[in-house]
C-alpha cells in the first residue's frame, strides 16, 4: 500500500487543482464556464489512476461542479449559469469518456506485446505476425499434419567436461541459437529445447506446400553451421560437436499442455515419437540427418 501511494505523483497535483478551481468557481463572479477545467484535472488523474479511479475522478468532479452551483444560485435556473455548468459538465463527461477509451487502447497494445512476446518463444517472426494479426487463439486442441525435426548434438557433453560451468552454458546456448536460427530462418517453430538440442516442426499452425522443404533446408543449415562452429571453437587436442537431425513426417495433435500453473504449446502423437527415433538412429548408422519415407513421398 506504502509503494502505491509513493507511486502516485499527479494525483496530489490533480487534488490540489480540483481544489483551486472548486473555490475560484465559488467564490468569483467569471463569466465563463470555470468548471469545464476539470478537465485538466481528470488528464492528469489519468497518469496515475486505472480505469475505476478515473471514473471516480470524473464523478467526483462533476459533483463539485453542481455544489459549486448548488452553493452560489441554489436551486434556482436563471441566467446564463445553469448553461455554463452543462457546458462544464459535458465536457467532464467527454473527458472522462476519452481517457476511459485511451486506457483500453494501451492495454490492447500490451496485450498484443504480451501476445507476440508468448508467440515469439514458438514461432518464427512471419509466423508471429500473421497469428497476431489473425487473432489465432490456441486455447483449443487441433490435428494437423506436421513435420517433425528432432536435433540433438553429439560429443557436446565430452567437449564440456571439465569446463567452468558458465563456459558451458555459454556453448550451449550458443549452439543452440545457431539451431534454432536455422529453424526460424526457414520459417518452422521451436517446440521445445530438449537439454543440448532442440524439437522443432513445420507447418501447424498455418501450413504451407513448402513445409517438408523448409524441414530439409533446416537441417542443411544446422549441420553447415554446427561444422562452421566446431572451426572457430574446437582445439586441436578436443573432440568436435557432432549434430544429428530427424524429421519425419505425419499426423500430430497440438494443444497446451501442463498444470494450471504452467501450460506449454506442443504436439504429442506418434508423428514426434518416430522422429525422435530417427533422431537417435543417425547415432547408429554414423549419420548427421536421417528422414523417413512418409517425409521423403510428403
Amino acid at each position: 500500500m506504502l509503494c502505491y501511494l509513493t507511486g502516485l505523483r499527479f494525483l496530489p497535483v490533480a487534488a490540489a487543482l480540483a481544489g483551486g478551481i472548486f473555490l475560484i468557481d465559488t467564490l468569483t463572479s467569471l463569466q465563463f464556464a470555470v468548471a469545464s477545467l476539470y478537465v485538466i484535472v481528470v488528464l492528469i488523474a489519468a497518469h496515475d489512476l486505472h480505469r475505476r479511479g478515473v471514473v471516480i475522478t470524473g464523478v467526483t468532479c462533476a459533483f463539485l461542479t453542481v455544489f459549486s452551483y448548488v452553493l452560489v444560485h441554489g436551486f434556482v435556473v436563471d441566467g446564463t449559469a445553469p448553461l455554463r455548468s452543462a457546458v462544464s459538465l459535458v465536457s467532464i463527461q467527454i473527458a472522462t469518456i476519452l481517457v476511459l477509451r485511451n486506457a483500453s487502447a494501451n492495454l490492447r497494445v500490451k496485450e498484443v506485446e504480451r501476445e507476440r512476446a508468448n508467440l515469439a518463444r514458438f514461432f518464427s517472426p512471419k509466423i508471429v505476425d500473421q497469428l497476431v494479426g489473425i487473432h489465432t487463439p490456441f486455447s483449443f486442441a487441433r490435428r494437423q499434419p506436421a513435420t517433425v525435426l528432432f536435433a540433438d548434438m553429439i560429443g557436446f557433453t565430452a567437449y564440456s567436461s571439465g569446463k567452468p560451468p558458465d563456459v558451458v552454458i555459454s556453448m550451449l546456448r550458443d549452439l543452440l541459437h545457431l539451431l534454432s536460427e536455422a529453424v526460424f530462418s526457414n520459417h518452422g517453430s521451436v517446440d521445445k529445447y530438449l537439454g543440448d538440442g532442440l524439437m522443432a516442426f513445420f507447418g501447424p499452425p498455418l501450413t504451407s506446400l513448402r513445409d517438408a522443404t523448409n524441414a530439409a533446408v533446416c537441417a542443411l543449415e544446422i549441420v553447415k553451421s554446427i561444422e562452421r562452429w566446431n572451426h572457430q571453437h574446437t582445439r586441436c587436442n578436443e573432440g568436435a560437436v557432432r549434430i544429428a537431425v530427424g524429421i519425419h513426417y505425419g499426423e500430430v495433435v497440438q494443444g497446451n499442455v501442463g498444470s494450471e500453473k504452467r501450460l506449454e504449446l506442443t504436439l504429442v502423437g506418434d508423428t514426434v515419437n518416430i522422429a525422435s527415433r530417427v533422431e537417435a538412429y543417425c547415432r547408429t548408422l554414423d549419420a548427421s540427418v536421417l528422414v523417413t519415407g512418409e517425409f521423403v513421398r510428403c
